[in-house]
């Protein structure tokens, strides 16, 4: 699971472990040790109608409904966004990057993007 913080903007990429564990356990967690303090970033589902999110005690906690969950696992949907008194949040399945790159991509979806060659 992958976050990226711009402005008031929050994303959460998910790879398809990530997805599938998310699914059957209701919630996923990582952190980012920074040696005197750690971030954890967070993702749990819930029972309202849209996304949210909370940052308390160092931890970023992105709520999904179980509906929005389910309906990711089922379908070729790549994600859902929602705006919450400013704060922009969406959350998204992880593809494969175009360009190359060092980062592990075995996991990641196929990008939609990639030209199928016969």
């Amino acid at each position: 699971m992958k976050i990226r913080i711009k402005g008031n903007s929050l994303r959460y990429r998910l790879t398809k472990t990530d997805v599938a564990r998310f699914l059957a356990d209701g919630y996923l967690e990582e952190a980012i040790d920074f040696g005197m303090q750690m971030l954890t970033y967070a993702i749990q589902q819930n029972h309202l109608n849209n996304l949210s999110a909370l940052f308390e005690n160092n931890k970023i906690t992105l709520f999904m409904p179980e509906i929005m969950a389910n309906e990711w696992l089922q379908s070729d949907r790549v994600g859902f966004d929602y705006c919450e008194n400013g704060l922009h949040l969406l959350i998204e399945k992880d593809f494969k990057c175009l360009d190359n790159v060092a980062e592990d991509q075995s996991d990641n979806y196929p990008n939609p993007l990639v030209k199928i060659q016969w």
